[in-house]
């Protein structure tokens, strides 16, 4: 494995589903690591109107919250920065459905960003949204919903290819978040063979020029046991010449570098 330098995927005291750890725990953890460079990407404020269907009504940062966080990320910047180059980044949520807010919402803030992430983690089915990745029960849950385990794999996917293509303006992120997050829970339940799916989502990510989040996440959840997306799917995506950007996903300092082990042996882009 390719010794990794960079985080391109890393949330912060801001998340209000994540810890209360500092900025600057996250960045000396960082520096221990060996890491040359962080993308601070925490999860976007979600737009007005947006029925969060998490109990805690907690998917995203309270908008009140979001001056603050570009603020001291770049107070830290400025403080570390003969140690380790700190991008100021945010994680946005593409909700079918939503694309004009969105869109709206990054022409306001996407001049502030050196740097963003596009995830699919709601999934609408049957006139409401589920969150695709927050239990195992929710999961069930939202899987009747669509029909079935199968339809919802149809559902997630069909709506990671629909934010690829969606008009989200001059400032759309152009790194795919963590594109087979629907497999999450793949130990609990009976998914069908996705690999059809995952490679119509290398193909358009392609296209369009993006790269894609390696994310370790899913290495170190019980029920999944391996990268987003899987290690087949990433050395397929080098040889196909699509950037690769690893991100740990972390939520607390101890996550960085989550899933480092199970990488396989590819080149690593930077973030930003």
């Amino acid at each position: 494995m390719e010794k990794i330098h960079d985080d391109g995927h890393v949330h912060t005291p801001f998340c209000p589903h994540g810890s209360h750890a500092s900025l600057e725990q996250y960045i000396e953890q960082a520096i221990t690591l060996g890491y040359k460079r962080i993308s601070f990407c925490e999860h976007a404020p979600l737009p007005a109107g947006f029925p969060d269907p998490t109990p805690n009504k907690d998917s995203g940062m309270p908008h009140a919250d979001l001056e603050a966080y570009i603020k001291d990320i770049q107070d830290v910047r400025k403080r570390y920065k003969n140690d380790i180059t700190i991008f100021t980044g945010l994680e946005i949520d593409f909700i079918e459905g939503f694309e004009a807010e969105t869109k709206a919402f990054l022409d306001a803030y996407g001049p502030a960003l050196d740097d963003a992430i596009l995830s699919v983690h709601f999934i609408y089915a049957r006139d409401a949204y589920g969150l695709l990745d927050y239990s195992a029960e929710t999961f069930e849950a939202l899987a009747k919903k669509a029909g079935g385990v199968d339809q919802l794999v149809r559902r997630y996917y069909e709506t990671v290819l629909r934010s690829i293509s969606s008009d989200l303006g001059k400032y759309k992120p152009r790194r795919l978040g963590h594109v087979s997050l629907i497999r999450k829970f793949r130990k609990a339940f009976d998914l069908p063979s996705d690999e059809r799916w995952l490679e119509a989502v290398l193909g358009e990510t392609r296209k369009a020029g993006f790269s894609l989040d390696i994310n370790g996440a899913g290495v170190v959840k019980p029920l999944c046991g391996e990268p987003y997306p899987p290690v087949a799917i990433i050395e397929k995506a080098e040889r196909m010449g699509v950037p690769l950007v690893y991100g740990s996903d972390a939520h607390h300092p101890d996550g960085l570098g989550q899933g480092r082990g199970m990488l396989p042996k590819v080149k690593l882009d930077m973030p930003g």
